[in-house]
C-alpha cells in the first residue's frame, strides 16, 4: 500500500482511513496462510494446527472479547517481564525511529495493529502455517539481544528474544494475558464473564504447551497445569516488575516512553489524529481495566497498592457498559479487520465454524472435514 509523505517533512506520513486499515501485506510474511483444517496430515486426517476445534485454547482465543482486547491485555503483562521491555527499548524498530527523530503516532499504531494478526497464523492456521510464522518471528527476534536488562540491576544480565527463556515468556505472557482478559471481560449476551473451572484452566495450560514448543521453549520448563505455571512465575519472579530504570536507555538514560511522546509531538500532523483516536479506543482507555483483570501477584508487580488491588472488581464494573459495547458484533467485526487483518479474519471465521461444530456434539469426522475443506 502506498504511503503519502508530507513533502515538507520527508518521512512523515499523511494518515488516511485507507492507510489505517492496511492490506494483507501488513501482516503477511510468507505467502497465503492455510486455515486450520484446510490441509491434511500424512494419515489423511485434517490438520488443525496447534489447538483445534473443541480445545479450551480456541474457546478463549475465538471469543469477541479476545478479538478486541488481546493486544491491550498482552501489553499489560509483557511490559512486566523486564527482558521484553529491554528488547523493545533497545532493538524495536519504533525505538530506533524515535532515537533517529522519525517516530510518529502512526508508527505506534501500526506496531500495535500488527500484533494480533501476526499471531493468528500460529494459533488458528494449519501446522505448516504456524511453523512458517514462528520461523519468521524467530529469525527477526534473533537480532533482539542485549547485555543489559536493567541498568540499575546488572545482576539480571541480558536478554535474547529468540532464546528459550525469553521466547517462552513472550508466549506465556501472550496467552496467559488472554486468559485473564477472557475470564473477566468475556460477555455472552447477558451472561456475565466468569472464570474457567480449575480443570478447564489446567487444560488451557496443557494445550498452550504446543505453542511454547513451537517458539522454542525448553521442554522441561513447559507447564502442564496452572500450578506449574504459578511455580514458573515464582522461579522467574526476579525478572518481573515495572521499574523506570528498565525503560531508560542504558547509554543516554532517556526514558523510552517519554522519547516516543516527544518525537511524535515534534512530527505531529493533524492526520495523525486518526491513529491516536484508534489507539485510545483499543488501548489507552483500557489501561486500568487490563491491570484489574490480572492476578494479584502481577498487579503488585505493576506497582498497584493494596487498595488498588482490592478495587479491581469495582474498576471492571465501572467500565462494564464500554466492555460490553466494544465486543458487540458490529464493533467486533470492525476491530477484527483493523487489528487482525484480512488473513486473520479468514482464520478466525474458519476456526469459529469448526469450533462451533465440535461443541455441538456428535459431529462426525467427515462433517468436520467437510467444514474445513476448501470450496
Amino acid at each position: 500500500m502506498d504511503v503519502r509523505i508530507d513533502a515538507g517533512r520527508p518521512g512523515i506520513p499523511i494518515v488516511t482511513e485507507e492507510l489505517m486499515l492496511g492490506d494483507a501485506s501488513r501482516w503477511r510474511r510468507f505467502g497465503e496462510v492455510i486455515p486450520a483444517g484446510q490441509s491434511l496430515n500424512s494419515d489423511g486426517t485434517p490438520d488443525y494446527g496447534l489447538f483445534g476445534p473443541g480445545s479450551v485454547a480456541w474457546r478463549v482465543l475465538l471469543h469477541p472479547a479476545t478479538i478486541v482486547f488481546e493486544t491491550a491485555a498482552q501489553a499489560a503483562v509483557q511490559f512486566l517481564y523486564e527482558p521484553i521491555t529491554a528488547g523493545i527499548r533497545d532493538m524495536d524498530p519504533i525505538s530506533r525511529k524515535a532515537r533517529n527523530g522519525r517516530f510518529t503516532m502512526f508508527d505506534f499504531f501500526e506496531r500495535f495493529q500488527r500484533n494480533s494478526g501476526m499471531h493468528a497464523p500460529m494459533w488458528l492456521g494449519d501446522t505448516s502455517t504456524a511453523e512458517n510464522m514462528a520461523t519468521h518471528l524467530h529469525r527477526i527476534h534473533g537480532h533482539v539481544t542485549g547485555p543489559v536488562i536493567d541498568p540499575d540491576d546488572l545482576s539480571l544480565g541480558g536478554y535474547a528474544a529468540a532464546e528459550p527463556r525469553d521466547a517462552m515468556w513472550a508466549a506465556l505472557t501472550e496467552l496467559h494475558a488472554t486468559l485473564c482478559a477472557y475470564e473477566k471481560l468475556a460477555w455472552n449476551g447477558d451472561e456475565a464473564p466468569h472464570p474457567l473451572t480449575p480443570a478447564e484452566r489446567d487444560q488451557f495450560v496443557l494445550e498452550i504447551g504446543a505453542y511454547l514448543r513451537l517458539v522454542g521453549a525448553e521442554e522441561s520448563e513447559i507447564p502442564t497445569n496452572m500450578a506449574e505455571l504459578d511455580a514458573l512465575y515464582e522461579r522467574y519472579w526476579p525478572y518481573f516488575g515495572l521499574k523506570e530504570s528498565v525503560f531508560a536507555d542504558p547509554e543516554t538514560g532517556v526514558n523510552m516512553i517519554a522519547q516516543y511522546k516527544n518525537v511524535a509531538q515534534s512530527n505531529w500532523d493533524p492526520s495523525h489524529k486518526l491513529a491516536t483516536d484508534t489507539l485510545f479506543e483499543v488501548y489507552e482507555q483500557w489501561h486500568d481495566v487490563m491491570l484489574a483483570v490480572l492476578p494479584e501477584k502481577l498487579q503488585a508487580a505493576a506497582g498497584l497498592s493494596r487498595e488498588q488491588i482490592d478495587s479491581a472488581g469495582e474498576i471492571i464494573a465501572q467500565h462494564e457498559a464500554g466492555i460490553r459495547e466494544i465486543q458487540n458484533p458490529e464493533n467486533e467485526a470492525r476491530l477484527m479487520r483493523l487489528l487482525w487483518g484480512p488473513d486473520g479474519v479468514d482464520l478466525i471465521r474458519n476456526a469459529r465454524a469448526l469450533h462451533e461444530a465440535a461443541l455441538a456434539g456428535g459431529v462426525s469426522h467427515n462433517a468436520l472435514t467437510a467444514l474445513s475443506s476448501p470450496e
